[in-house]
């Protein structure tokens, strides 16, 4: 897989290999998952020598590979690479631009055209964070959203405030992924590749926080409110 002396089809390899740096592979990385396709899998040293990659690097480039989920291991004696399925990573990764762009579009209602919050408020830290969590939670009357990759954080720190908001017959419709431990007697839908925590609270409250909850934006505009309650609803039922 030479990419230096200019030919059409190498210049093509090359756009795809930068191509694949934007979902989040390192230059090996996406040499390796190229590799994989060209040659439908193989062993470490296979995809080494097709990828140019170093040969003492190569076992641990493809077990990242599968840890991010572009490749299966059959194991062996030698093991055995081969790439995911194309058609599974492209809906995977259309989930996600969607899903960041959606935030994107929020974020701009959020602070305006000019930059200026619309009753936004920012909570930083993770214990601040999981606070306003919180407080969400205890003042929720009829429903809340909660879609997060972190759900189990959030089950830990909040059981008592979920527990009592289920006592007062609080519908609580969760959104995670299988690795997550859902609160009890909560409505739980399972979707991969979350990357922010959303909560939407009687159609009143919203707040986003980063995939580590460690910053959050938070609103009492019922008008906001219903846009990420829409967002979340897509994630559901679109």
């Amino acid at each position: 897989m030479e990419i230096s002396n200019g030919t059409e089809i190498e210049k093509a390899i090359k756009s795809i290999i930068e191509g694949l740096k934007i979902l989040g592979l390192t230059d090996y990385e996406a040499r390796a998952f190229m590799a994989l396709i060209l040659i439908g899998g193989g062993e470490a040293d296979d995809v080494a020598k097709m990828g140019r990659i170093p040969r003492t690097s190569a076992y641990k480039v493809l077990e990242s590979l599968e840890k991010k989920g572009f490749a299966k291991i059959i194991q062996g004696k030698p093991r055995i690479f081969k790439p995911s399925d194309l058609d599974m990573l492209e809906e995977k990764y259309k989930r996600r631009i969607e899903e960041i762009f959606s935030h994107l579009r929020l974020a701009k209602e959020m602070y305006g055209e000019k930059g200026e919050p619309q009753l936004v408020y920012t909570v930083y830290g993770k214990g601040n964070v999981l606070r306003k969590i919180g407080e969400i939670i205890d003042l929720s009357e009829s429903e809340i959203y909660l879609s997060s990759p972190k759900l189990g954080e959030i089950r830990r720190a909040l059981s008592e405030q979920i527990k009592k908001a289920l006592s007062r017959n609080v519908k609580i419709i969760v959104i995670t992924s299988r690795t997550q431990r859902a609160p009890k007697n909560t409505e739980v839908h399972y979707k991969e590749g979350l990357i922010a925590t959303d909560i939407v609270s009687d159609g009143r409250r919203a707040l986003i926080a980063d995939a580590e909850l460690a910053a959050c934006g938070y609103s009492d505009n019922p008008a906001l409110a219903q846009h990420l309650k829409h967002f979340i609803e897509i994630l559901l039922y679109g």
